[in-house]
């Protein structure tokens, strides 16, 4: 199957997602990189791994919408299959919903339906919680409001940092993201071909 991976910064678990299919723990083809900003450090990874990656910005249009007309453009050019979600800190509009239904996935670091939004480690953290974790979901027009593919749990050691949890986190992203997405792709090909 076809992946695309949208991010918007560092590119840590488009990294993990592509060394997982080098090692053959997720049968995908990682057809293309895209990001949302110029100078995001996604692209000098993809570019270091040889995967093909396309940048533009919302600002470079009169309008949501023609820029993800554009993007769509592209996703289809390249025949992508599943669109991943990694980082990519905007809301997807209709446009791409329409063209991908149940076939976007989003990584949020929480424990859906708690802390939606741009900063659920941090908000997490500040709550003071014992336990929150990551969720892999499927993208819906809401706010990390997708019905919810798979979760993991992290604990909140006595001694947490905000800093240790991110890197705990991070972690369980980094092994979560890749082992979901190859479950998805396994349910797609069962329904497929049962």
């Amino acid at each position: 199957m076809k992946i695309a991976v949208l991010a918007s910064g560092n590119g840590s678990n488009f990294e993990a997602i592509a060394n997982a299919i080098k090692t053959g723990e997720l049968a995908a083809e990682l057809s293309l990189v895209f990001s949302d900003h110029r100078d995001a450090f996604v692209l000098e990874r993809a570019k270091k791994l040889g995967i093909p990656s396309v940048s533009f910005e919302l600002k470079e249009f009169p309008d949501k919408k023609s820029y993800e007309t554009q993007l769509l453009r592209v996703l289809q050019a390249n025949e992508i299959e599943l669109v991943v979600l990694a980082g990519y800190l905007r809301l997807i509009g209709p446009t791409l919903l329409a063209a991908f239904p149940q076939k976007i996935l989003n990584l949020h670091p929480a424990l859906l339906p708690d802390f939606p939004g741009l900063h659920g480690i941090k908000d997490a953290f500040e709550a003071g919680v014992s336990q929150t974790g990551v969720t892999v979901h499927y993208v819906d027009k809401g706010m990390d409001t997708g019905p919810v593919i798979a979760q993991a749990v992290v604990d909140l050691e006595p001694d947490e940092t905000l800093t240790s949890l991110e890197q705990k986190i991070h972690a369980v992203e980094h092994r979560l993201y890749p082992q979901t997405i190859a479950q998805v792709i396994k349910q797609e090909k069962e329904q497929v071909h049962p």
